[in-house]
């Protein structure tokens, strides 16, 4: 049995799965200080576009996928990490300024509270509430790229932030289900953060990178440069809209679709694939239709390159598309499509790789799982969140007391 203080549990509840993480901490630094011990996972029914349309079905998806990695991990789980995703979130960048006012101008952590508070000080609809306020960079008295400013010394203090934000109603529809299970929302976290905090190094954070992740409602996607977040964005388009225009175009019932595009499907019409045929046989192995390969794979490849021109167009226009030496990484379900990477390229015109969960320890088959990288990702932001509650107190005044000491000899 594993020790509860130390388990952090990341909760996806998707458009086509709900996938429950169970991760323990642990002072390992090359798995991130967390090692995945358990996962459960279960159909989703009951939600559309990466939100509740039938929350009593919804709920027992979840129950089944909490239960399934309590059985795993032989734990309780007791408080969750839960994803959110949806097209009524947005994020935007902001600058928050605030003057120091003590007398021997040196900045403390109350200015960096308030500073940070002006940054969050935004004019957001009133239906809606911040999900991350998330810091960028500190500048003071003008000069920039400062990521802790505790003990210098300036006049003017602000930040950059990147905020994510969302309707209220329909973010508490999922925290509401969760907590009618008896389960604790630790924290709600947008999707796309967390598939990036699983898959990106620091190193290529720095570089510049861009994760997208394809699910079966929704394409969440999150741009790193200079190690820190600079746009994100949530496209209410997936795995279940390619599904769909098979459904339509081949003219056949969704779940024949579906298999389909899981069984011939291709980012690209394969060479292969002209001229060749499939026959459509119901329970009795009667045959119904004939389907052509061809059309089957253009329809599916015409849907994901519109996904991929949609982001193209969106970091064209945020000028942030020069930014990206590191690459794109995809995840989701929709990355096992074959070829997918190679369209991706030719639409972004830059290298693209499918990402893999591999700055954590643990259960080998999760780690490897393209859909599984969202909910191990709550987990690690879970596991970051706790460590850095853990520690802010005695880091600040090692802080403090390097400054004063600084001070003292000059």
């Amino acid at each position: 049995m594993f020790d509860d203080t130390k388990i952090i549990v990341g909760l996806e509840i998707g458009t086509s799965k709900v996938c429950a993480v169970v991760g323990e901490q642990n002072a390992d630094p090359a798995s991130a200080g967390l090692n995945i011990i358990g996962i459960g996972q279960s159909p989703a029914r009951g939600m559309r576009k990466g939100e509740i349309v039938d929350a009593a079905l919804a709920e027992e998806c979840v129950r089944n996928a909490v239960v399934e990695a309590e059985q795993m991990a032989d734990v309780e789980i007791r408080g969750v990490y839960l994803g959110v995703t949806g097209a009524h979130l947005r994020g935007f960048n902001n600058r928050g300024v605030h003057p120091v006012v003590s007398a021997d101008r040196e900045i403390s952590e109350d200015d960096v509270q308030d500073v940070v508070k002006n940054a969050k000080a935004i004019n957001l609809p009133a239906e809606n509430t911040v999900v991350h306020a998330v810091r960028q960079h500190f500048l003071v008295d003008g000069h920039d790229g400062i990521t802790n400013p505790v003990g210098m010394l300036g006049a003017r203090l602000e930040v950059d932030m990147h905020v994510v934000h969302g309707n209220t109603n329909r973010l508490q529809n999922s925290v509401r289900l969760v907590k009618g299970l008896q389960l604790e929302v630790e924290e709600i976290v947008f999707n796309g953060l967390a598939s990036s905090l699983a898959l990106l190094t620091s190193e290529q954070k720095e570089m510049g990178a861009l994760v997208i992740d394809i699910g079966g409602g929704t394409t969440d996607y999150v741009v790193y440069a200079d190690g820190v977040i600079k746009h994100t964005g949530v496209l209410a388009v997936g795995g279940d809209h390619v599904s769909n225009d098979l459904g339509h175009g081949l003219k056949v019932p969704l779940s024949r679709a579906e298999k389909l595009k899981c069984e011939q499907g291709s980012a690209f019409v394969d060479e292969t694939a002209r001229g060749r045929t499939l026959n459509v046989v119901n329970d009795l192995g009667l045959t119904l239709k004939t389907i052509n390969i061809e059309h089957l794979q253009r329809i599916m490849s015409l849907r994901l390159e519109e996904i991929f021109q949609i982001i193209a167009a969106d970091l064209e226009q945020s000028g942030l598309h020069h930014y990206l030496r590191a690459g794109v990484f995809l995840c989701g379900g929709c990355a096992r499509v074959p070829q997918i990477a190679r369209l991706a390229e030719l639409v972004l015109q830059m290298p693209v790789s499918l990402g893999q969960a591999n700055t954590i320890g643990g259960l080998k088959s999760a780690l490897d799982q393209p859909e599984f990288v969202t909910a191990i990702g709550l987990a690690k932001y879970g596991s970051l969140k706790v460590r850095k509650r853990e520690g802010r107190p005695a880091l600040a005044h090692r802080i403090k007391t390097t400054f004063k000491s600084l001070l003292r000899r000059g």
